[in-house]
């Protein structure tokens, strides 16, 4: 192969070159496209404005009626791992549950509570420990427990029956 035929591959390569620039030029040229501020799209959204709190007062007594001890002592077994709930029962990584419906929150002596819980300053009644179980960390912000709360209606009253049954002296549902 002689240098001429060298030469010649060499312009044909820029030629190929060059006419696809060109064309991507012209093409932009023809067919331009102004580019968005900012990339994606914009979707409209329409508010909707809603009349409950975060800590909405709920019918306890409907809630309740939904629930069974049975049922509740089944769902406790997600709390023992941390809970005990026997009489005379120690704390485990969590405070001990004998006597805790009606029990004001952060009372145990001998259990380190977080700051949230110890300056909360109420009581663990139907409705504090339904909200509390449905997310402990959006109920009572910063308290350290890890659980990621009851979604179940039916699981909830049936744990919140089972406290008030373990007890000295369970209360009358509302």
């Amino acid at each position: 192969m002689d240098s001429f035929e060298i030469n010649k591959i060499i312009a044909a390569i820029l030629l190929v070159v060059i006419f696809v620039i060109g064309i991507n030029k012209v093409s932009d040229i023809i067919f331009h496209v102004d580019k968005p501020k900012t990339p994606g799209y914009s979707v409209e959204v329409e508010q909707v404005a809603s009349n409950t709190s975060e800590k909405e007062t709920i019918d306890i007594s409907s809630l309740l009626a939904m629930g069974d001890i049975t049922h509740g002592e089944k769902q406790f077994k997600k709390c023992k791992a941390c809970h005990s709930i026997k009489q005379g029962g120690g704390n485990k990584i969590g405070p001990k549950l004998w006597n805790v419906m009606f029990r004001p929150v952060g009372v145990i002596t001998d259990y380190k509570y977080s700051k949230a819980l110890s300056s909360y300053g109420k009581e663990w009644n139907w409705e504090e420990m339904n909200g509390f179980l449905i997310k402990p960390a959006k109920w009572i912000p910063n308290n350290k427990m890890g659980f990621g709360g009851l979604k179940s209606e039916k699981d909830r009253a049936s744990v919140i029956l089972y406290l008030n049954q373990m007890s000295d002296n369970p209360k009358p549902l509302p």
